[in-house]
């Protein structure tokens, strides 16, 4: 096997990705400190044509230079918006199934979850130390846990975006 050089990828342009048709995924960081883990969710978006990223409280805004080093330009390729509240932004995603990436009572495991065909999901990641707040889940739809096996209680934000993105897209493609 030959290493594929990144000019055989066949990549979308950033023009050509603003333009092409997004899977109904928006993705909302509900104050999360990290500059390197909210760069790594742009870079994540961008791979599964998400819609938008919404950034809420203390999340950074691009451009930042520990955003875009973790980026690698995908700020310049997924649409984002900030809000100074969280609850603002649900508000403003009206039309969407809020779905809460957390470890409640009465959760849905990940693997459980079924996306419907065409309805617009916002999933939202919470603070690394935090999670997301009471406040936050208490106007969501649904919570979903991602299964964890071992002695650890949470995974990394930017680890949880790429399980969940991966296992939703999956979801939506197989039913579309």
């Amino acid at each position: 096997m030959r290493k594929l050089k990144n000019s055989e990828l066949n990549r979308l342009s950033t023009s050509a990705y603003k333009s092409a048709k997004k899977t109904p995924i928006t993705i909302v960081l509900d104050n999360i400190r990290s500059l390197n883990n909210i760069g790594s969710v742009f870079r994540t978006a961008d791979a599964f044509l998400v819609e938008e990223i919404i950034l809420c409280g203390i999340t950074a805004q691009p451009p930042h230079k520990d955003i875009t080093k973790t980026a690698l330009g995908a700020t310049e390729s997924v649409n984002w918006r900030y809000f100074n509240e969280t609850l603002e932004a649900l508000e403003y995603l009206k039309h969407h199934r809020k779905i809460a990436i957390e470890q409640t009572e009465n959760a849905t495991m990940l693997n459980n979850f079924q996306p419907k065909i065409e309805e617009p999901i916002a999933l939202i990641f919470g603070n690394e130390v935090k999670g997301v707040s009471q406040k936050v889940i208490d106007v969501c739809d649904t919570v979903i846990e991602i299964p964890q096996y071992g002695t650890k209680h949470s995974l990394n934000i930017s680890v949880s975006v790429g399980v969940c993105l991966w296992d939703v897209f999956q979801k939506i493609k197989a039913r579309s």
